[in-house]
């Protein structure tokens, strides 16, 4: 039977694409995207939910998330560009079910507040060579869960916050997620 999975966004859903196109061309094999559901009503990635007939829901708090993840039977909660802080009680509900995908190489520009653009400002501030982009489990601390895997990506001298982000994505976010996703379906699959 195939991990049922759920993706959570807030806003265009570039990596939500990137999972997709991975369970189309068979890199998730062992799971299926049931469920995209986001905490803002406008975000573009609910339409990509549509487009790939998957439904797609807004959810009003966390009480409602739990409801809906439950009644659709959720194995896995991907979060991918999902900015809001899960609760302590929640996340011990799906305790190792729930991973995320952070734009650096953590534990470098990682945190409370470190995200999208500011991740990106952080690493060419510092003036880092490398950065890259990290899967981990979720926990209490933000960004503090166990590492699945990471992927590099060097900094060029040109770079500005967007071309690092557009590069970091391409060159790492939209591999290792789907890679990372069917990794951890897999085991759930086979009940580890």
């Amino acid at each position: 039977m195939k991990t049922r999975i759920a993706v959570l966004v807030s806003g265009g859903g570039t990596n939500l694409q990137a999972l997709i196109d991975a369970q189309k061309s068979g890199i998730i094999k062992s799971g299926e995207i049931v469920l995209v559901g986001s905490n803002k009503a406008d975000a573009y990635a609910l339409e990509r939910a549509k487009n790939a007939g998957i439904e797609g829901f807004v959810m009003r708090d966390e009480t409602h998330l739990l409801e809906k993840l439950a009644e659709e039977k959720i194995d896995l909660i991907v979060l991918a560009g999902f900015l809001k802080i899960l609760s302590e009680d929640f996340i011990r509900a799906y305790e190792e079910r729930i991973i995320n995908i952070h734009p650096s190489l953590i534990p470098s520009f990682c945190g409370k507040g470190a995200y999208g653009l500011k991740v990106h400002e952080m690493a060419l501030e510092y003036g880092v060579k490398v950065t890259g982009a990290t899967v981990h489990f979720v926990n209490e601390i933000p960004d503090g869960g166990r590492i699945i895997a990471q992927k590099a990506v060097e900094i060029l001298e040109d770079d500005t916050p967007e071309t690092l982000q557009r590069r970091v994505m391409e060159q790492a976010e939209w591999i290792l997620l789907p890679q990372a996703v069917e990794m951890v379906s897999e085991n759930i699959a086979k009940g580890e």
